[in-house]
């Protein structure tokens, strides 16, 4: 594939990720009437199957990261042109924001917006720490014609049993940031998350590095 092609399967991929996170939250939480595990519940299995459907289609084309992180670590494994790399970051956080400006146009919500839903603490941290190394994990471990399904069901898995609801994606926060929803996560708490995520995402390069090293 082109580089413009890989770069706007990676914008578009993750503009729909994030569009299908902030729509289905606002969706859910419209429809649970105050019930926040009917919500959760809702917001998972539409994160679920569009993670499965963008990752089967797109993923012959850019290899549908729709994560920075994940593109660090593939960059950093088969070391891609540094241009290239920051390329694929600028094109996941452009589709962050427009999937989030999207998902609020459907809903008839102010368009801009910033969230002031409160997401912090260590626990939240720690939880994100687990979400991106247990994600890069499953990426690395998958067999290639099983990856999608395979990354959908772990985020669907850590949706529940991480205390941050596994955001597990600098993009994700980025774009989360901007929505006064359900899914959103107040700027002034996302460093924190995205620090937590580059934590994870250390400890993952190092047993990769541990591992390779002993073959």
């Amino acid at each position: 594939m082109k580089t413009w092609q890989r770069l706007l399967s990676e914008g578009l991929g993750t503009a729909a990720l994030l569009c299908v996170v902030i729509g289905s939250g606002i969706m859910a939480e419209q429809l649970a009437q105050g019930n926040a595990a009917v919500a959760l519940l809702g917001n998972t299995l539409a994160t679920v199957f569009a993670l499965y459907v963008l990752i089967e289609t797109l993923g012959p084309v850019s290899g549908a990261h729709f994560n920075p992180l994940v593109t660090a670590f593939m960059a950093w494994r088969d070391q891609w042109p540094l241009l290239l790399t920051l390329a694929y970051l600028m094109s996941q956080l452009a589709g962050a924001a427009c999937g989030a400006w999207l998902a609020h146009a459907m809903f008839g919500v102010e368009i801009f917006q910033w969230s002031d839903k409160v997401r912090t603490g260590t626990g939240q941290w720690l939880a994100e720490a687990v979400a991106t190394a247990g994600l890069l994990s499953v990426i690395l471990l998958s067999p290639a014609q099983k990856v999608a399904s395979l990354v959908a069901a772990y985020i669907g898995a850590a949706y529940w049993f991480t205390a941050s609801t596994s955001f597990a994606n600098p993009a994700a926060v980025f774009g989360r940031m901007m929505s006064n929803s359900f899914a959103g996560i107040a700027p002034e708490n996302a460093l924190g998350f995205v620090l937590s995520e580059i934590s994870g995402w250390v400890v993952v390069v190092v047993v990769y590095k541990v591992f390779n090293s002993r073959q």
